[in-house]
């Protein structure tokens, strides 16, 4: 079964910065790509950043870029995003998705995801 777990999720101040891992379980993660999406209070699901099965490719949302970075472990099974310069508008439940294939998609594509860490900036 595959299994998706998050983590690192918090409170930061606007500017600062957090963390979030995704634990992956129950398939070969080191052959589909993965993403990270999100939903705000309110809103509908968006895709903020993939990255495809070897990690040699990523991609991510204009409002995001240059301030996350998805990166991945294919040793550990484990996704990572690194938030930084955070605002009040990152606010939102995040979550790890597999997609259905081996690479970066730059919309939400995915066959499965967690059940989301929550991220809150507020000062």
């Amino acid at each position: 079964e595959v299994q998706l777990v998050e983590s690192g999720g918090g409170s930061a101040q606007p500017g600062g910065s957090l963390r979030l891992s995704c634990a992956a379980s129950g398939f070969i993660f080191s052959a589909y790509g993965m993403s990270w999406v999100r939903r705000a209070p309110g809103k509908g699901l968006e895709w903020v950043s993939s990255i495809n099965n070897s990690g040699d490719r990523t991609v991510y949302a204009d409002s995001v870029k240059g301030r996350f970075t998805i990166s991945r472990d294919n040793a550990e099974n484990t996704l990572l995003l690194q938030l930084n310069s955070l605002k009040p508008e990152d606010t939102a439940v995040y979550y790890c998705a597999k997609s259905p294939d081996s690479y970066a998609s730059s919309s939400i594509y995915y066959t499965k995801k967690g059940q989301g860490t929550q991220v809150t900036v507020s000062s």
